[in-house]
């Protein structure tokens, strides 16, 4: 064998262990960059659903969970509050919810898939600012001797009935959103999953 013979043969031997420890290099380097793009447990609990036990809420009251960092209202709904949906229909911008993407339980007058229970984001859907409750009626709401209860967002003045519609000519574009839910019993609704078991 040659000079260069062997010379060759060096170099290539050289190149071969160089690449070699390159490509270790490159998949030891990828890996941690990999994983560190799957969510975490901590995310991963944060975006999973959540579940709310109904059970003692009273008519008339409501609670919040938080389900993906956001408020989520139960509003357990008396005759009287259901009965002022009709007083509102003519007054919301969209009583059947048809203008925005919503669950196909939320397209109707309840928004809901119980009458009595209104499960809805409680974040206005202007500037992400949170309503108030305003469940009292006429004058004694001091919003007025036609209120029929419902929300308020103190920040720019939209009005939403007690279904989370948005009353016409107000800031807020739509209606509060209603997000995917299914009750596990009577008094268990979980939030964030809606699919059939």
């Amino acid at each position: 064998m040659s000079v260069d013979q062997k010379m060759d043969s060096g170099r290539r031997q050289l190149l071969v262990a160089t690449s070699a420890a390159g490509g270790v290099a490159a998949v030891a380097t990828a890996v941690p960059f990999v994983a560190s793009l799957t969510p975490s447990e901590r995310a991963k609990a944060a975006g999973a659903p959540v579940e709310a036990d109904v059970g003692k809420l009273a008519p008339g009251e409501m609670m919040t969970v938080e389900w993906r960092g956001k408020p989520v209202w139960i509003l357990r709904r008396t005759p009287e509050m259901l009965a002022s949906l009709d007083q509102t229909e003519s007054v919301v911008s969209d009583p059947e919810s048809n203008k925005q993407m919503q669950p196909e339980y939320a397209k109707n007058k309840t928004r809901s898939i119980k009458p009595e229970y209104l499960v809805a984001v409680g974040i206005c859907t202007h500037l992400g600012c949170s309503p108030s409750e305003k469940f009292k009626v006429g004058a004694e709401s001091g919003m007025g001797d036609d209120w029929h209860g419902g929300f308020l967002c103190p920040c720019h003045g939209s009005r939403f009935d007690l279904s989370g519609r948005v009353y016409k000519s107000m800031p807020a574009p739509d209606n509060l959103e209603i997000p995917p839910h299914k009750y596990l019993s009577d008094t268990k609704i979980l939030i964030g999953d809606d699919s059939k078991a």
